[in-house]
Formats: structure tokens, sequence, C-alpha cells
């Protein structure tokens, strides 16, 4: 590597170092869980005044261009933002406002997204329309299902086919048919029956597809936060956790099935950082995008289950309490595993995708 390169390489490590510990001022890893509990089951499900300053700290727009008002930085720091908010079980919705701030911007709608990018305003991007895809049909009829954190948003963005071509609608929440439901990490989801609307943009083209790759790696990103930091409070419980006059995390046993999280772990930041780096690279094949992005979600999906539902057993019978902190890792990983796809789905979308050296 040439000097020219380390030098590069070493100001973009430096990068995203601050930008973890820009993260860290607004969702410390081991932060205030109490927060977190406050915020369960009480809708919006987030605090808007904590969304407003990841929006001052130019999270939202990190991946928006500079001449459109955002950060324009890359995929790899964008995902150590969303790993710090996962360790912090942070329930702001930056992943979904980063989408729709993504879709803003190749719209061309520059007063919405400035509202957006500034996180005064929540604008939420209603694309899903059947359980298990990640593809947007467009059907400007069909019901739009599993919007995250749909109660607090301040209006919608309503991809839907017309003319052959996929357009972009924004749809106000005052008015709109929207029902909330329940998630077990104490958030909700929104179902919205699209009802007109103001069109934005006549074509986004594709992307859509984009913003969206960006969102699952995101989400995988968030996942490896959340088993990282549950791992890192369970390997806390069993150093002083004391059964038979020493400490459990002692027992040879106990230490074989920590050795195998962590493996799961280290594997999972490989795949989201390797995603990240291609992603960043203006000249990959679309398809190798797709598939890398696959490969990382339907990981971390399938490990932060395994972690947490194994951080939970390590913490024996107190761990399967409300009361104890590390059920909230869990219930968090069993909303997120399957939003922008399960990983059931990512497998059969990354053997369609990949080179047959990747198989």
């Amino acid at each position: 590597m040439s000097a020219a390169l380390e030098q590069a390489a070493e100001e973009r490590a430096e990068s995203i170092r601050m930008i973890r510990d820009s993260a860290a001022g607004i969702a410390p890893r081991a932060g205030d869980r109490k927060r977190i509990r406050a915020l369960r089951f009480q809708e919006p499900g987030f605090d808007p005044a904590v969304l407003r300053q990841m929006g001052e700290q130019g999270w939202i727009g990190l991946r928006v261009p500079e001449e459109k008002g955002g950060a324009g930085l890359g995929m790899s720091e964008f995902c150590a933002v969303a790993e710090e908010l996962g360790a912090a079980l942070a329930p702001e919705p930056l992943v979904p406002a980063a989408l729709s701030a993504s879709l803003l911007a190749a719209a061309g709608a520059e007063e919405p997204l400035a509202g957006l990018l500034s996180g005064e305003k929540l604008m939420l991007t209603a694309w899903q329309e059947v359980p298990a895809t990640l593809e947007a049909p467009g059907d400007p009829d069909a019901p739009r299902l599993f919007i995250p954190a749909a109660g607090g948003a301040d209006a919608f963005l309503v991809p839907v086919r017309q003319d052959g071509k996929l357009a972009l609608r924004m749809q106000h929440r005052e008015g709109a048919d929207l029902a909330l439901d329940k998630t077990q990490d104490g958030g909700f989801y929104g179902t919205l029956r699209p009802a007109g609307g103001k069109v934005v943009a006549a074509d986004i083209g594709d992307a859509l597809g984009t913003a969206l790759d960006e969102a699952t790696l995101g989400t995988a990103a968030y996942l490896l936060g959340v088993m990282d930091q549950a791992f890192a409070m369970t390997l806390d419980y069993l150093r002083t956790r004391q059964q038979f006059g020493k400490p459990i995390g002692s027992f040879q046993a106990l230490q074989h099935r920590a050795a195998d999280l962590k493996i799961q772990i280290a594997l999972t930041r490989a795949s989201v950082d390797s995603a990240a780096a291609l992603l960043d690279r203006a000249e990959a094949l679309r398809s190798a995008r797709r598939a890398a992005v696959s490969r990382a979600k339907a990981r971390a999906s399938d490990a932060a289950m395994l972690v947490t539902k194994q951080a939970i057993q390590l913490h024996g019978g107190i761990g399967y309490t409300d009361e104890a902190d590390i059920g909230l890792y869990l219930r968090k990983v069993m909303v997120l595993a399957n939003q922008f796809g399960p990983a059931a789905l990512h497998r059969r979308r990354f053997a369609a995708e990949a080179r047959e050296d990747e198989l």
C-alpha cells in the first residue's frame, strides 16, 4: 500500500472513531436503560428531542451529498453510528429517517429534506406491502405495513407505480388512516392505508432499491451493536456471579459457550464491515452490493438471536425476568431481526445475486 493510501486509510479510521465518540455523547453503550424502559409502550416509543439531537449531529443526512445539505459520508461511517445506537438500545428511528432522507435527496425535494435532516420533522417511508419482502411493488391502494415509529411521523413517503414509473408521494400524518400495533421491544409499528398525497417525484428510479439496501445494512450494524453489548454485559455477570465459592465464568463449559458467541459476533462484524466497504466503492456491481448486504443481514439476524438468547440463559433465572436489563436486548432483536427482510429472505437473495466463487 502506498503512503498516500495508508494516510487515507488512517484518516478514514480516525473519522469513524470520532463518529463513534460523538454517538457515545447521545447514546452511550452502558447508558441509562431507565430511559429505554420509560419510553416502552408510550407513544411514539422514542424521544423526539433525542432525534433532533441526531439531526443536529448530521446523522440523519450522513449519506446525503453535501450539496444537498447532508454530510456526504460513507456507509462505513453510517454503520459505525448505527452500531453504537444498537449497543445503547436507542429507540429513535435513525435508520428509517435516513432512508427517507436518501429518497428526498434523490427527488430533489429541498424543503421537506431540510426539515428531516434537522430532526424537526420525521418523514417515514411507507414502502412494504407484503410481509417478508425487500421489494416495493408500488400498488397505490395497498396498505403499507410495518412502518417503524409510525406514531411519531409528521408525514409518510409512499412509493407508487404510475405511468410505468415509480413515483414518490408525500402523505401528511394528519387525517391519515393509520393503525398502530405494539412491538416486543416497546415500540410501535404502523399500518398505513394510502390516500392520495402530493407527488414529490414523478420517478425515483433506482433510488428506492439503493436506499433499502443501505437501510438493511444499517439495521445489520444496529443488530451488531445490540449483540455486542449484550455479550459484554454477560461477561461482566459471569465474572461477578459466584457459585461454589468461585465466579461462574471460571467454569469451562460456560467459557466454551462464551467463546462460541464471541466468534459469532466477530463474523458478523466482518460481514458488516466488508459490505459497508463494498457499498462505498462506486464501481461495485449492483449484484455484488445486494449479495454483500444480504450476507451481512442474514448473519446479523441469526447471530443476534443466538447471542441474546444465550445471554439470557447465561444470566440464569434472573435473566428471564422483565426487571433484568439483559431481556431488553433480546426483545430488540426479536423486532429488528425481520426488519428489511428476515434471514431466510436474505439467504435466498444472496444465493441469487452472488457470483459462483462466493457461494
